[in-house]
């Protein structure tokens, strides 16, 4: 027996509606949609912050854009990352590229994360930063993490590394 055409219209809908609801602006409950979509393309929620105020996202071709209440910095493990405002990518079953907004601490450099992809197999999402390459245990991202304003700020850019590496004495401003 084939389900009714209402059937199919209500199924329809409850797909669509998360969707077009996501292109809407400073909804107090958006919290969590931009993480569900996640989920659908194999990809844990965790890797985005809880304080998403609007996304766009074309299905057709997967390009998206996520604007977060404010910068934020969070700590996976021993990850240390900053979040832009505004994050922008496409993504595709799981993977993320054309990633911008997102940098990670390695030693004591900040590097932009350029694109993710999921290792199911492994347990891993394995993190590019341009030719440079890193796997992350998929456990550290299945809660979505909760934003802060964190002390690497005064960190990024090259007076951080300046300061972190001792070799001029460089003010806070």
């Amino acid at each position: 027996m084939s389900p009714s055409p209402l059937t199919l219209l209500l199924a329809l809908a409850a797909i669509a509606a998360p969707l077009a609801y996501g292109a809407c602006e400073g909804e107090a409950s958006l919290k969590g949609v931009a993480n569900d979509v996640l989920l659908e393309y194999g990809l844990p929620k965790g890797l985005l912050p809880d304080s998403v105020v609007s996304y766009t996202f074309v299905n057709a071709t997967g390009d998206f854009k996520i604007q977060l209440a404010s910068s934020c910095y969070i700590w996976f493990g021993d990850h240390y990352t900053y979040f832009d405002k505004n994050l922008s990518g496409t993504i595709s079953q799981g993977t993320i590229y054309n990633l911008s907004g997102i940098q990670a601490k390695k030693l004591f450099i900040w590097v932009y994360i350029t694109s993710m992809v999921a290792r199911p197999e492994r347990g891993m999402i394995e993190f590019h930063a341009g030719f440079i390459t890193e796997d992350v245990p998929m456990s550290l991202f299945q809660k979505v993490p909760v934003c802060s304003n964190g002390v690497g700020e005064q960190l990024r850019g090259a007076a951080g590394v300046i300061r972190e590496m001792n070799l001029l004495p460089v003010a806070e401003v």
